[in-house]
């Protein structure tokens, strides 16, 4: 689960990680009223998205105007905040379709001395977590780790104690900090650790952490993502989501117990199992076609949850074809092929359908579908209905 910037940093500052004053607002009359409570000459305006890239995106219709303004006054204040509340922002991580910004928050300026990148995330390869930090913030970390994997320092701390001062006080050192902002660095570091082990996060994210002209240090912009496998145990945190946010597709997929990621492909995926729907779509790839999802519906699906996820895959106007791969055991195929017949002839799928059964009652349930009357192309292994899925998706694309 994602959250809002303004809600991540509101969160590092109850951890005693320093954050710059800061209101968020959903009016262009709250975004005057922030910048007088602020009462400074100047404030930045940033539009409240789940992307990254916000400062070089643009508004769709105002291609002048950014996603993260600088403002002199509570007029202006108010005029940026006009032209982005309401309004589709479009930067490299949205995508062309872009996110409609609903709220905007108003900030603080610093004057900023160094900028430098500081996350705490999972190494998968060493299975620990780690913090890493670059003494070039304010960049696209992706980028600059494959550009110049040297500029990238990282640290394993310990998934009980976090980060020791000993570890902060070397980080700090090879960043080239040195007194105020090393000392504060300790802390900072430190305190960033404890909060990506308690909250459960998959990320905690700092880009840019500045060092100001006074020496001090301050997290400018903050990412935060949280393992939603332990959301269970930080109930408090689900008030935050914000499903405007999200794709009503895996919204809606969550809400009736399915598994569901849409990805960039044609060929609808729908398989019970995790490692069997991850199989599915390598060997889609295999055969020069493109999955346009992962679903997984599980082991024991009834008629309700595959009409479901049925419906889920042709709400994506980029599927051409369905691929169904099910191994019936704790479900028997039989239950399995009723419910895709019932499925198919509810929703009258307009789109070839491939399907791979096997498992208990395999042969009873291949008859089902072979006397359904339904344009339904069998498949005798996985390998076959994955090349046969990517020919009909072809086909159907024209």
């Amino acid at each position: 689960m994602r959250i809002h910037e303004y809600q991540a940093k509101q969160l590092f500052r109850e951890a005693g990680i320093p954050v710059p004053r800061g209101m968020a607002v959903d009016t262009p009359d709250g975004a005057a009223a922030a910048f007088e409570q602020l009462g400074g000459q100047r404030a930045v305006i940033k539009a409240q998205i789940h992307a990254g890239g916000r400062g070089q995106g643009t508004v769709r219709g105002s291609p002048h105007q950014r996603g993260v303004c600088l403002v002199q006054s509570a007029e202006e204040a108010a005029e940026v905040a006009h032209h982005l509340l309401g309004h589709v922002l479009v930067t490299a991580q949205t995508g062309p379709e872009g996110r409609i910004v609903r709220q905007v928050l108003v900030e603080e300026v610093f004057e900023v001395a160094r900028e430098i990148y500081v996350a705490a995330l999972v190494d998968r390869k060493g299975a620990v977590p780690v913090l890493i930090a670059s003494a070039e913030g304010g960049m696209d970390i992706e980028k600059l780790a494959a550009e110049k994997p040297e500029a990238i320092l990282c640290e394993a701390f310990d998934a009980e104690g976090g980060l020791w001062p000993y570890q902060a006080r070397k980080l700090a050192a090879r960043l080239g900090l040195s007194d105020l902002a090393a000392r504060e660095a300790e802390s900072l570091f430190q305190n960033l650790c404890k909060f990506f082990l308690h909250w459960d996060c998959s990320l905690a994210e700092i880009n840019p952490l500045v060092v100001t002209q006074e020496g001090h240090l301050c997290a400018l912009d903050a990412k935060v993502n949280f393992d939603d496998n332990a959301l269970y145990r930080h109930l408090e945190l689900v008030n935050l989501r914000d499903i405007g946010e999200e794709d009503p597709r895996e919204v809606r997929a969550a809400q009736e117990g399915l598994s569901y990621v849409r990805l960039d492909g044609n060929i609808g995926c729908l398989v019970n199992g995790a490692g069997l729907a991850m199989s599915t779509m390598d060997l889609i790839q295999l055969h020069g076609g493109q999955p346009a999802n992962f679903l997984d519906v599980g082991g024991g699906a009834n008629v309700h949850q595959v009409t479901e996820a049925f419906r889920i895959l042709m709400g994506d106007p980029q599927v051409q074809a369905v691929l169904v791969n099910i191994f019936g055991g704790i479900m028997r195929c039989t239950i399995i092929a009723q419910a895709l017949v019932e499925a198919c002839r509810t929703l009258e799928l307009k789109v070839p359908l491939v399907v791979r059964l096997e498992g208990t009652e395999v042969e009873e349930g291949r008859a089902i579908l072979a006397q359904s009357g339904l344009n339904i192309i069998a498949a005798t292994d996985l390998s076959d209905a994955a090349e046969k899925a990517v020919a009909a998706a072809r086909q159907s694309g024209g």
